[in-house]
């Protein structure tokens, strides 16, 4: 135990515990002691290192804080490991400014290279200016940057007072996280989940690079409808479309319309030549296509914007692809063009920019008179690479797909019963989970065109003229993983062989990060690496995450759980709402409105922050404005409350201390009690903020009425009746500082260890009997609510008088129903003593009116 301050405060407590805890292993997981039967295991979310954690990362990642500290208390052995998401295309795009490079695969490895830029975020140096450097070197800059900010982000995390056990990290680009990935997927290979196929990819051609859509940004952009007459197959005439990408023309598979539109539903099936170059192509009916777009009937090219590629895949059709990796037209022409007059108008655009093209292929439209009308300039969103210059283009790719039941029923019916079968809180977030995999259109693209991640682990044998097999990829041995295609050497070839005929070439593609990241539960788990602790763990109890990655990282964790093991990941999900600024938006670094918590942290101290983000039950947005933190300034008051009742309480001399005897005392008791039971059951419900608001609630009612009721009595008493009150004083301390240890850990450990052995967090969670038993069976929990509305009353008095609330009352009389006589007499004495009334009077009134109320008040005359 350690002394008491004389004026205890929350400055310096985070710098006072934290390595208090890290040195008692206070959070470690207790591997000696656990069993399946009494582990509690987190899948805690590994947050993207690159950059800086904001004010939302705060909000959710306490939430989950709460409930590890809680099932800590309850005995369990809680599995909390902390994981860092350090691949993939946020940290190469951290790494592209901050160090001034861009990656060249072709390049080589130059041996202790020094990058031209460090520091800031470097948006000022243009794509162009960035300096090239090997796929090698990107990867050591991308390791250094994202050691460095995990570190900023461990130090962060641990002033929150997180209790993760840090020996329990993981890196999703370490060696174990590689490895695992990696054998997953050639287990998913070996299962016939993984496949490849040519695919449609949003391209930037100056990069020559596949974008996602986290690289994305619209720009409004110049362009122009142009009309073109298709010519229908039974020679009954035209039908006019609308497009801005005359040049994909050679590549049109299909027209669509939607299909409500009575215009076009008698043409549904039919099908129509394409002008120019004279392919038949069918009229399909689609809900996206809009009525009042254009003509109300587009045609569907491959591909000349997203909504192309969702057509193609929903509608099956054929791939006819014109544009090559440089954004020029490729020179051999689709098969379906097979009219001479066709071929000949596609050999005018081949190897031509698509500007050209363009060009090219409206001025022959023009001379063939399929051209109608003028053409009308216009400007819209065309979408970029946030790096870029030219608007991307969609290309078709080799690429790599992991099953996810789009196309396999029975799978997505497993899915979805394992959706049905997990625990949501809240419940309401089930919905959306099912609905994305009912809307499921295609597979999973799990293959990147990127440089650090996780290497997709896969040879392809060269032929005689050495070109890649691609239907035979050679696969690594298990014991061989983790591996570098493009590095390593498969079994069987020497180095000599890579690229030469005959010999073999690595796969160069990454896997997109949400196939590591879909693996979390068996990085942390030790799955294939340490079985023991795999079979203490897994299935985890807990997945917590936000609400907008459940269609990605909720729903693949799930999928690949289910094709290797045929079961649930974790038995609750647990979704947290967002962070709203004032305007009530989204907060997100790419609106640029977020805010970074250290300096929160640092002016008003964790449990205040802690408390603020506890406040919102799950699933529940947040407003947030940084500047009026009402919510932080409210928890910072009750930490200060917390550190203030325990000093009073425990300034008592406890020597006589036993039994409750006093009703008023047993009553406070008795409604602790109940609020043991109430908060319990609100976190057995994942319902922090409702066990926070009874708890705070009734530590409110404690302060300002029990404190101020018992003090005269405490401090002035005798006998058995002073000890009732330091009894339950004390005893009442004691749950309020547990109840309240998963919200304010620093100001609770504070408390604890003024009076409690050990660590508060490692402290058995209150239960009811504690208080109950104290109280007696016969305890009258509500007299507590009604002896406070009398000193509400008689502290009324006083202030109406304009009077201290320390001048004596020679007389004050008070009125109750008759019904609750008895029960305020029982506590006249307590009233009497902190009102400082000589004479206390307690009439009865009308049996229905409402509460207590002070009828009648004489203060004593003052002397002089």
């Amino acid at each position: 135990m350690s002394a008491i301050p004389d004026k205890p405060v929350l400055e310096g407590l985070e710098a006072k515990w934290g390595p208090v805890w890290e040195e008692a292993g206070t959070y470690a997981f207790p591997r000696e002691r656990a069993t399946r039967e009494n582990v509690y295991s987190i899948d805690t979310p590994p947050p993207t290192a690159s950059g800086s954690l904001h004010v939302g990362h705060v909000f959710s990642y306490t939430h989950t804080d709460t409930i590890a500290r809680y099932q800590r208390m309850q005995g369990k052995a809680v599995f909390y490991p902390m994981g860092w998401d350090d691949n993939g295309l946020p940290t190469e795009r951290r790494v592209q400014n901050y160090y001034g490079v861009r990656c060249d695969p072709a390049l080589p490895y130059v041996e202790g290279f020094v990058p031209p830029h460090e520091g800031g975020d470097g948006k000022s140096i243009k794509a162009a200016d960035q300096q090239p450097i090997s796929r090698r070197n990107f990867i050591e800059l991308c390791e250094r940057l994202t050691e460095e900010d995990e570190q900023q982000f461990e130090a962060l995390w641990r002033t929150l007072g997180l209790s993760v056990d840090w020996k329990q990290s993981y890196r999703t680009i370490g060696a174990d996280s590689l490895r695992a990935s990696q054998l997953a997927f050639l287990r998913n290979v070996e299962r016939g989940e993984a496949y490849q196929a040519q695919a449609p990819t949003l391209w930037d051609v100056t990069f020559r690079t596949a974008v996602a859509q986290a690289e994305l940004e619209d720009r409004e952009q110049p362009s122009a409808y142009h009309t073109l007459a298709f010519h229908k197959s039974d020679g009954s005439g035209d039908i006019l479309i609308d497009t801005t990408r005359p040049e994909l023309l050679a590549a049109c598979v299909a027209l669509v319309a939607h299909p409500d539109d009575e215009r076009f539903q008698p043409l549904f099936g039919s099908t129509v030549r394409t002008p120019l170059f004279d392919v038949e192509v069918p009229i399909l009916a689609h809900h996206l296509a809009q009525k009042d777009k254009g003509t109300g009937i587009a045609m569907i090219c491959t591909f000349g914007d997203v909504t192309d590629v969702v057509w193609w895949r929903e509608l099956n059709l054929p791939n006819r692809a014109i544009l090559g990796f440089d954004g020029r037209v490729i020179s051999e022409a689709p098969e379906a063009i097979s009219s001479e007059t066709g071929r000949a108008a596609y050999a005018e655009i081949a190897g031509k920019t698509v500007f050209s093209a363009k060009q090219i292929v409206v001025e022959a439209l023009r001379a063939s008179g399929e051209l109608v009308g003028d053409v009308r300039n216009l400007t819209h969103p065309v979408k970029f690479f946030e790096k870029g210059d030219k608007p991307l283009e969609i290309v078709s790719t080799r690429q790599w797909y992991v099953v996810n039941g789009a196309r396999d029923e029975a799978l997505r019916d497993r899915l979805l019963a394992h959706g049905r079968e997990l625990q949501w809180h809240p419940d309401f977030m089930r919905v959306r989970y099912e609905n994305w995999v009912e809307g499921l259109s295609g597979d999973w693209l799990i293959s990147r065109q990127r440089f650090f991640g996780v290497p997709i682990p896969v040879w392809y044998p060269l032929d005689a003229d050495g070109n890649p097999v691609y239907d035979q990829p050679i696969l690594p041995n298990e014991d061989q993983l983790p591996v570098d295609p493009s590095s390593d050497v498969p079994a069987g070839y020497t180095a000599e062989q890579r690229g030469v005929a005959g010999g073999f070439q690595g796969e160069v593609d990454v896997m997109d990060t949400w196939a590591t990241s879909s693996l979390t539960p068996q990085l942390a788990g030790g799955w294939e690496r340490d079985s023991e602790l795999f079979d203490l763990v897994y299935p985890f109890s807990l997945r917590p995450q936000g609400q907008d990655i459940i269609r990605t990282w909720l729903f693949s964790t799930l999928l690949r759980s289910e094709l290797e093991g045929g079961q649930l990941p974790w038995r609750h999900a647990g979704i947290s709402g967002w962070i709203l600024d004032p305007d009530r938006k989204k907060m997100s670094k790419s609106k640029g409105n977020v805010v970074t918590p250290a300096g929160m942290l640092e002016q008003h101290g964790s449990d205040a922050v802690r408390y603020w983000a506890a406040s919102a039950k799950l699933g529940t947005d947040a407003a947030f404005d940084p500047q009026n933190p009402t919510q932080i300034k409210i928890g910072r008051r009750l930490a200060i409350k917390l550190l203030n009742a325990a000093k009073f309480t425990l300034g008592f001399d406890d020597s006589g201390a036993g039994s409750v005897t006093e009703a008023l005392d047993r009553a406070v008791l008795g409604g602790l009690a109940e609020v043991i039971e109430n908060a319990t059951r609100a976190f057995e419900n994942y319902d922090h903020a409702r066990a926070l608001e009874l708890t705070e609630s009734y530590f409110w009612t404690f302060c300002d009425d029990y404190l101020e009721l018992v003090k005269e009595r405490a401090h002035n008493g005798s006998g058995q009746a002073q000890a009732s009150a330091v009894t339950a004083l004390r005893a009442s301390l004691s749950v309020f500082v547990r109840l309240l240890a998963p919200f304010l850990p620093y100001a609770t450990e504070e408390v604890w260890s003024w009076f409690g052995e050990g660590s508060v967090h490692q402290a058995a969670w209150p239960v009811a009997s504690e208080a109950s038993s104290l109280a007696g069976e016969d305890a009258d929990a509500a007299l507590l609510g009604l002896v406070g509305e009398a000193l509400v009353g008689i502290r009324g008095a006083k202030t109406a008088a304009k009077a201290s609330q320390k001048t004596p009352v020679s007389l004050a009389v008070v009125q109750s129903r008759p019904s609750d006589l008895a029960r305020l007499e029982s506590a006249s004495a307590d009233l009497a003593a902190v009102g400082k009334i000589a004479e206390l009077r307690i009439e009865a009134g009308a049996e229905d009116a409402t509460g207590v109320s002070v009828i009648d008040i004489q203060l004593a005359p003052v002397e002089a």
